[in-house]
C-alpha cells in the first residue's frame, strides 16, 4: 500500500487537519508516536519546519479547506511529499497532493439527521487510519505492549 510505504520511508511525518477532521488526524498522529515514529501536528507551537523529504498527511472531508490547501502548496514547494485523505478527488487539495486516499462514505437521506455534515467521513477515516496502524505495527514489528510503553500515562 502506497500510504503505508510512504510512512515507512519517511524520517519525519507531519499531520494536519481542521475541526473534526483535525481531531481524527491527531488521533492517528498519537498512534504513530506510540509506534516510535517522529511525528508532529502542523500548527502546534513546538512543531518544527517541514523540510525536503518529509511527509505531510492532510485530512479534509471537502478538500477545499483553505488552510489545508495552503499547507499542501507550501510544503510541496520545499520538497515534502503530501498525502491527502478526502472524499473529493477533484478538490484543490487533491490537486496539490502527491497521493490521494479517497474515503467515500455512503450517502442517503438519513445521513442528514443521523450523521450530519462530515460525520460519516470522519468515522470512516478513523477506521481507515486505525487499519493502517495495524499494518504499520506489523511492518515495524510492534505489538500492543510496545505501543503501551510510549502511551501517555498519568501518575
Amino acid at each position: 500500500d502506497k500510504f503505508v510505504d510512504a510512512i515507512m520511508e519517511s524520517r519525519r511525518i507531519f499531520i494536519y487537519g481542521v475541526g473534526r477532521s483535525g481531531l481524527i488526524a491527531k488521533a492517528f498522529a498519537i498512534r504513530l508516536v506510540q509506534m516510535g515514529l517522529e511525528v508532529y501536528f502542523v500548527g502546534e507551537t513546538i512543531t518544527p519546519i517541514v523540510e525536503e523529504g518529509n511527509l505531510v498527511i492532510i485530512v479534509s472531508h471537502t478538500g477545499e479547506t483553505m488552510s489545508a490547501i495552503q499547507t499542501a502548496n507550501i510544503v510541496r514547494r520545499v520538497g515534502a511529499r503530501v498525502i491527502t485523505i478526502t472524499a473529493n478527488a477533484h478538490s484543490k487539495l487533491a490537486s496539490a497532493s502527491n497521493l490521494v486516499m479517497l474515503i467515500h462514505p455512503p450517502k442517503d437521506d438519513d445521513r442528514k439527521t443521523l450523521a450530519p455534515l462530515g460525520t460519516l467521513f470522519e468515522n470512516a477515516t478513523l477506521i481507515y487510519l486505525d487499519s493502517m496502524v495495524a499494518r504499520l505495527m506489523e511492518k515495524l514489528g510492534q505489538s500492543e505492549g510496545s505501543l503501551r510503553k510510549r502511551h501517555a500515562i498519568w501518575v
